[in-house]
């Protein structure tokens, strides 16, 4: 009977055996407790081997178990040794679930249990091997994180699970990011010459910073010497000692830190070493009164050598031999030279069209910073320009007008809301106190430009003071609506904010106004009458006082409104007008006084002149202002009336 059943149990049990294997299989716990020992020693030095298992294993499991660990939320109980996923109860006790079942387990006190606690450098490892489970993950948020954990940690091992991923990728704008990552890891890690070459010529040309971050490298070289050029470098350059490239104390202190040349010994320091070791008369048996002469010193120099009482040294004159004797050259940090020659070829185009950007970007800048100072001067270009009369507290219009535009939203909340209730209202403030200003002060001073000049600056000062008594010196935010905030960003180089383009826009604007009521309305047919003939306009008919009156308030009110959107971006302060008032003044005289777009000519000139002089001197803003300032005197002296010079009668005033 017995051995009618050895049979059938043999078979049973080899039938049996695969599906135990295979349920070995499935679970992870054996796993985690082989590795046991290195999760819990926690060394970032150790780790990696069983991050490397767990990961490899394959096991569904493996997420779940890499994200506990990270979040240190993985523990051991204490009686097998077993791993599981705690959770802490409100009576301080932990509940723990099996990775592979999900089965629960507790309460235990915290004593029969000890935490894995990975630390910042584990955890960055356990999130590289999570990446490759994250790429595939449903939750498009869960693979967007593991796309910025390889932008921040990428490495070779992240190339196979990467590519392999791109193909199921639904959403275009991850895929979009995969396959670029894909393109920097493949420059990066791939071990195929003829992959790495492509990759490197489909990214040429482009402004991605991360692109050059990641050619940088492949082309940065280290400087050596040595008695030949080593054969199987790959060497960039040979260099000749003396030249630009490689000074000649430097070259010389290279031989002397790699061994290869005693260190340089000076005059001086050559007579203070023989002075130190005279004796009887004599260093080394050479007598003093030879010493005079640069052979003797160096013969007393090599006995004192010899005698094992100084280091060798060599003299200047031992340095030319030194280097002739010697080959300097700079070698790659990539081995291979084809993929150095795609990387520069790549950089170099990135290079030019860098350089093309930085230009327009340049552009951008200088065509904002003019809108600013058109805006700010083209209320002068009508005091100034058009009545003559030098106003020096312009600039405390344009405070006014910010300061406007501050107290507006104190009172409106909604920042889109004040912004554009603040524009008429600071034209209606500041128009009222040019008006007042020229009733009581200017129209006294009409063809007295001096009196005018000092009368106007105590104004200004004043006003200055007002301020600083109702707001305080502190100075005061003139916060831009939500639809404002931000930038237009064309690429990496090339970008202007939002606030600038509608400062531009707002320029344009009052451009066409103030063309508009110049040309087509009976206040700028007045005004250009009584500029070229005030007696001529009076009799037929037109009140100068009236219009000067007007057109003193217009340029006021125009300032006014120039300040709101200079506050937008600038904090509000006292003293916010007096940092445009010079570069007002100017744009009129630079553009022609008097004319409208001489005054826009004006402002696009100084504001691209100052741009390029900061462009070569970015750290010192104060001198950019002063080689502009030389400049447009240098210019005035050819141009005395300006780009676009008055005609006729009014000229000649």
């Amino acid at each position: 009977m017995l051995n009618r059943l050895l049979p059938a149990v043999a078979m049973a049990l080899c039938l049996l055996a695969p599906a135990n294997r295979g349920a070995a299989q499935e679970t992870i716990q054996p796993l985690l407790q082989e590795q046991s020992e290195l999760l819990l020693e926690s060394s970032r030095r150790t780790i990696q081997p069983a991050i490397d298992a767990i990961a490899a294993s394959g096991l569904p499991q493996v997420p779940a178990v890499l994200e506990t660990w990270a979040a240190r939320d993985m523990w051991q109980r204490v009686e097998d040794g077993a791993f599981f996923r705690a959770e802490r109860n409100e009576d301080r006790s932990y509940t723990l679930h099996d990775f592979d079942t999900g089965e629960s387990f507790g309460p235990y006190d915290k004593d029969a249990l000890e935490q894995l606690k990975p630390n910042s450098g584990i955890q960055a490892l356990i999130g590289a091997a999570l990446v490759r489970f994250q790429l595939s993950d449903p939750d498009p948020a869960t693979r967007a994180g593991a796309l910025d954990n390889i932008d921040r940690n990428g490495e070779a091992s992240h190339l196979e699970p990467l590519a392999a991923s791109i193909e199921g990728e639904d959403d275009p704008v991850l895929r979009a990011r995969k396959e670029r990552l894909l393109t920097l890891l493949t420059i990066r890690f791939s071990t195929d010459k003829a992959e790495r070459v492509a990759a490197i010529e489909s990214v040429a040309g482009s402004l991605d910073v991360a692109v050059r971050a990641t050619l940088n490298p492949l082309v940065a070289t280290t400087l050596a010497a040595g008695t030949e050029l080593p054969e199987g470098r790959n060497i960039a350059r040979e260099l000749r000692p003396g030249s630009e490239a490689l000074p000649r104390l430097q070259a010389y202190e290279l031989l002397v830190s790699e061994g290869l040349a005693p260190k340089l010994v000076t005059s001086a320091a050559l007579r203070a070493m023989l002075a130190e070791h005279i004796e009887g008369g004599a260093v080394a048996g050479v007598p003093l009164e030879r010493l005079s002469a640069p052979a003797a010193r160096r013969e007393a120099f090599a006995g004192l050598v010899e005698a094992g009482l100084v280091e060798p040294a060599a003299t200047e004159e031992d340095i030319d031999a030194s280097l002739a004797a010697h080959v300097f050259y700079q070698t790659y940090a990539e081995p291979d030279a084809g993929v150095t020659a795609a990387a520069e070829e790549a950089l170099s185009s990135i290079d030019l069209k860098v350089g093309v950007n930085q230009f327009l970007d340049l552009g951008l800048d200088a065509l904002s910073l003019g809108s600013i100072y058109f805006l700010a001067a083209i209320g002068l270009a009508i005091t100034f320009g058009v009545m003559g009369v030098i106003n020096m507290a312009h600039g405390e219009f344009i405070m006014m007008g910010a300061y406007t535009g501050y107290v507006l939203q104190q009172v409106i909340p909604d920042y889109t809301v004040s912004i554009l209730l603040a524009i008429p209202l600071a034209f209606a403030v500041t128009f009222a106190a040019g008006v007042a200003m020229e009733r009581l002060v200017i129209r006294w001073l009409y063809s007295r430009p001096l009196e005018t000049l000092l009368a106007t600056f105590g104004v200004s000062i004043a006003l200055q003071q007002l301020a600083k008594n109702i707001f305080g010196t502190q100075a005061r935010p003139l916060t831009a609506p939500d639809w404002l905030n931000g930038s237009w960003v064309v690429n990496d180089i090339v970008g202007i904010s939002y606030i600038r383009i509608a400062i531009f826009v707002l320029a344009l604007i009052f451009l066409g106004l103030f063309l508009f009521m110049m040309k087509k309305t009976r206040l700028g047919l007045e005004t250009r009458a009584v500029t070229q003939n005030p007696k001529m306009a009076a009799s037929m008919g037109i009140n100068p006082d009236r219009v000067n009156m007007l057109t003193f308030g217009l340029g006021s009110g125009i300032a006014g409104i120039a300040g709101v959107a200079i506050g937008l971006y600038a904090q509000v302060t006292s003293e916010i007008g007096q940092q445009y008032i010079v570069q007002s003044f100017m744009t009129v005289v630079v553009g022609g006084v008097g004319n409208i777009w001489g005054t826009l000519l004006g402002a696009t000139m100084i504001g691209f002149l100052q741009k390029g002089i900061e462009w070569f001197n970015p750290s010192n803003t104060l001198a950019a202002q002063t080689y502009m300032i030389v400049f447009i005197i240098i210019f005035i002296q050819f141009r005395p009336r300006g780009i676009i010079a008055l005609k006729g009668r009014a000229a000649g005033d």
